[in-house]
């Protein structure tokens, strides 16, 4: 009896290894036609205008890092490729969503949470069909607490746990088809 369980989960698992690798089933929920072999990122320029110097490089290679993460595509730094997204990152501000009340007459109003919204307009293009294209902008959001801690300490946690959102939701929208 043990034997058969034991060749009932290797058929199982061979499968699965099958269809993965064929392309009929991605565990990241990626479904991408077996036709399509790459995917090409164009540098994301910041045109916000704020935000710190290194945010255009840090969402282009984190995007390009979490589709060689979560697809067996290959990165096309040409521009050619089967999957192909450009964009940029169209705004990044802060601003007040809790304000308090100022302990007396005579002190100020202040921030008791401040929000940080990033938000980056995509085209991605579908070179295998082209019912799939977008041209879409995805925004996301993250507080903290300006009593507790600094804009500069925490500035590149903020931005890291937005682009992790934003990469998760370019990604469902252009290969996960949700």
């Amino acid at each position: 009896m043990k034997l058969r369980n034991k060749h009932i989960v290797f058929l199982l698992f061979a499968l699965t290894a099958i269809l993965y690798k064929c392309g009929i089933y991605s565990f990241s929920g990626a479904s991408i036609s077996p036709d399509i072999e790459t995917v090409s990122i164009d540098f994301f320029y910041n045109e916000a205008g704020d935000g710190p110097p290194y945010l255009s490089q840090q969402f282009t290679e984190g995007l390009k890092e979490y589709f060689q993460n979560n697809t067996n595509l290959g990165i096309d730094n040409s521009g050619n490729g089967d999957l192909q997204f450009s964009g940029n990152i169209a705004s990044f501000n802060y601003r007040p969503i809790a304000p308090t009340v100022g302990i007396n007459d005579n002190a100020p109003d202040n921030a008791g949470l401040q929000r940080l919204t990033i938000s980056i307009r995509v085209e991605y293009i579908n070179t295998g069909d082209d019912t799939f294209d977008f041209d879409q902008q995805f925004s996301f959001y993250a507080d903290y607490d300006p009593s507790t801690t600094s804009i500069s300490a925490i500035e590149p946690a903020l931005v890291e746990e937005i682009f992790e959102q934003l990469y998760v939701d370019i990604f469902n929208a252009s290969v996960a088809n949700w």
